[in-house]
């Protein structure tokens, strides 16, 4: 389910399951809630034979440490079940780690099992069911092993996923950022992300988005259910944000929470602006092709108070191919509201998902180059993460380090595959 700029292709798999709710603006009817909503549940003690796919090495010069926690806000119900007299949260922190050599810290997993098992049986985004094995796939995280702490406080970023997305989806980005010196935060929206495991080994799934998605469809209220799941993501960030300075495992010390950015892909994105909107200590944010309004299709009316006030703080928008500040309404009311530095990139070639881990995924889950295509474009994988990855750390280590690689000045002929809209 991912909130998209604009309408483009679905794979057929895809178009079957957006009969039952038109593409959204953040795409909660687009893919992923659509298959969500007709999903049953994985088997209990589910297991793949699909291949252990690996993600491209991160390419800066530390060694990256990772480890998941819980976090619970205690000051509101859960949105999505109100029974719940708190909200709580799974959150993974990625950072620069101490180089070790005794082994006591294995590489860390995609996904929790549970996670895993349900992830699979949606058959996401063209990867068919069993055809990777999210649990057995390794980041180049070591799990917990000990901070780096001889470059001083770091900056921070808060990665999003997409709407009914694993906050692993950007895993390939975030472990760029977690070599090149940053501490970066991923989280989970509890009932809304498709299966969140907790250190109890519970997983709670996303039924409450899949009933309320279902209620939208039948009352003609989606508009609704849009802002509540944007309203719920950055109160969600907000209360991260908070925990930042009491971040465990020693993170406290290592973080420089005046130093904050965010960036997301698709519902992702439009979170990140949306928080740093609403909450000035996020300094900089990136959209990766969400859109900005509260529409089943984007027409530039319902806009939310990003796109209608714009950021007096820096922003890149940075859309598929055919998706920029000309073609996309809220995009272009965005842009004209917005008086402090911004970019708008598009990767020629590419489409929706190209800015999540399916660009490196797809091509290793032994589909057809023609599946391939439907769901990621016609951009080299290799090329596509290369320079998503460019482009971000660009864009922090201008605004949250003062350090200007000039890349984001204008076309580059080591990217030629990002045209510049402006």
């Amino acid at each position: 389910m991912n909130f998209s700029a604009t309408g483009a292709t679905q794979s057929a798999s895809t178009r079957r399951s957006s009969a039952l709710t038109r593409r959204s603006m953040m795409g909660l009817a687009a893919a992923g809630l659509a298959a969500a909503v007709v999903a049953a549940p994985a088997p209990a003690h589910a297991t793949s034979s699909g291949v252990k796919a690996r993600l491209p090495a991160p390419t800066g010069p530390h060694e990256i440490g990772t480890f998941s926690t819980r976090l619970v806000d205690r000051s509101r119900h859960d949105p999505w079940v109100p029974s719940q007299r708190h909200r709580e949260l799974m959150v993974s922190v990625w950072y620069p780690a101490a180089r070790t050599s005794d082994g006591d810290h294995r590489l860390a997993p995609y996904m929790a099992p549970g996670a895993a098992e349900r992830w699979d049986s949606m058959s996401p985004h063209g990867i068919p069911k069993g055809a990777i094995d999210f649990a057995a796939m390794r980041t180049h995280a070591r799990e917990g092993a000990p901070v780096d702490m001889s470059g001083g406080r770091r900056p921070v970023v808060i990665y999003a996923s997409g709407a009914n997305d694993p906050r692993t989806w950007g895993t390939s980005a975030v472990e760029e950022l977690a070599s090149r010196g940053y501490v970066v935060l991923t989280i989970d929206h509890t009932y809304e992300a498709p299966a969140v495991q907790f250190p109890d080994g519970s997983v709670k799934d996303d039924a409450p988005l899949r009933k309320a998605l279902k209620e939208a469809q039948q009352n003609n209220t989606m508009s609704g259910l849009l802002k509540k799941v944007l309203d719920i993501r950055v109160a969600d960030s907000k209360f991260v944000l908070d925990r930042i300075d009491t971040l465990p495992h020693g993170l406290s010390k290592a973080v420089d929470a005046r130093r904050v950015g965010m960036f997301g892909q698709s519902a992702g994105g439009i979170a990140a602006a949306e928080t740093m909107y609403e909450d000035r200590r996020v300094k900089a944010g990136i959209d990766l092709d969400g859109t900005l309004e509260y529409n089943p299709e984007p027409n530039g009316t319902d806009l939310m108070p990003v796109a209608r006030h714009g950021l007096d703080r820096p922003f890149l928008l940075m859309g598929r191919q055919g998706s920029d500040r000309t073609t996309e309404p809220s995009w272009r009311k965005f842009w004209s509201h917005t008086t402090a530095w911004k970019r708008n990139l598009t990767l020629r070639g590419s489409m929706h998902q190209t800015y999540t881990d399916l660009a490196s995924l797809l091509p290793q889950a032994g589909v057809s180059q023609k599946v391939i295509e439907e769901n990621m474009g016609k951009v080299a994988p290799a090329r596509a993460v290369a320079a998503q990855r460019a482009y971000v750390v660009s864009f922090f280590d201008r605004w949250l380090r003062g350090d200007d690689d000039h890349l984001l000045d204008g076309p580059s002929g080591r990217y030629p595959e990002v045209e510049f809209a402006g």
